[in-house]
């Protein structure tokens, strides 16, 4: 069973800004010009009316989760709003941070947001680099950070992004799973398993679906 923690942050919400395991900023590739062809989703991120959630998903509302045994799974609430804004699960050293956005109907929001990361990534110093991975196009960021003897290093994330009907999912791989294919296994699995709910209501692109706890969550 997965154990819940939750802290509280002033975290702004838009699907390309800095969230805290997902950093947006530093030098970058240029953003690119070519979109993304559509990816295929036979095998996750799932929409709501393609499966249903079985034995040991994590309902937070807007999407579900089937979250490993013995993973750690932190909330980030925006203090300003009092709400929900991300789930992020972390695997022993690593984390993945979800986080599910409504979209318009006739197109999906990746290319525009990666876009956007870049420019944050390149406003902060650091660098972006498009990629190919097992979501199709991807995301590397490598952030310039300063440690505590006041040496220069960078902090490495990877940012996975799928758009389905009228939503658009993001997932950020960060600690070694950035960088190691193995580390990332595991987590790369919950982000298939994800099962966007969407909603019939009307909503503007790029609004947070809303998020919840899970009913029965054991805290720590």
């Amino acid at each position: 069973m997965a154990l819940f923690g939750q802290r509280k942050k002033k975290t702004t919400t838009e699907a390309g800004a800095t969230v805290d395991a997902a950093p947006t900023s530093g030098p970058t590739s240029a953003p690119t010009e070519q979109a993304s062809p559509e990816w295929d989703r036979s095998g996750g991120p799932f929409d709501a009316a393609e499966k249903t959630a079985s034995e040991g998903y994590l309902d937070f509302g807007g999407f579900q989760v089937l979250a490993p045994e013995g993973s750690h799974v932190r909330l980030d609430v925006d203090q300003a709003a009092d709400t929900i804004v991300a789930a992020t699960i972390d695997i022993g050293a690593s984390s993945l941070q979800i986080q599910a956005f409504a979209a318009p109907k006739s197109s999906g929001l990746w290319d525009e947001i990666r876009g956007q990361i870049q420019e944050s990534v390149a406003g902060q110093g650091g660098s972006s680099e498009v990629i190919e991975g097992d979501f199709g196009v991807e995301l590397f960021v490598k952030l310039p950070v300063t440690s505590q003897d006041g040496s220069l290093g960078y902090r490495s994330a990877r940012f996975l992004g799928v758009d389905g009907p009228r939503w658009f999912v993001r997932g950020v791989l960060g600690g070694p799973a950035a960088t190691d294919e193995r580390e990332a296994a595991p987590l790369v699995d919950v982000f298939r398993s994800i099962i966007v709910v969407r909603g019939d209501a009307a909503m503007p692109p790029k609004e947070l679906l809303t998020l919840r706890v899970p009913e029965g969550a054991q805290t720590v």
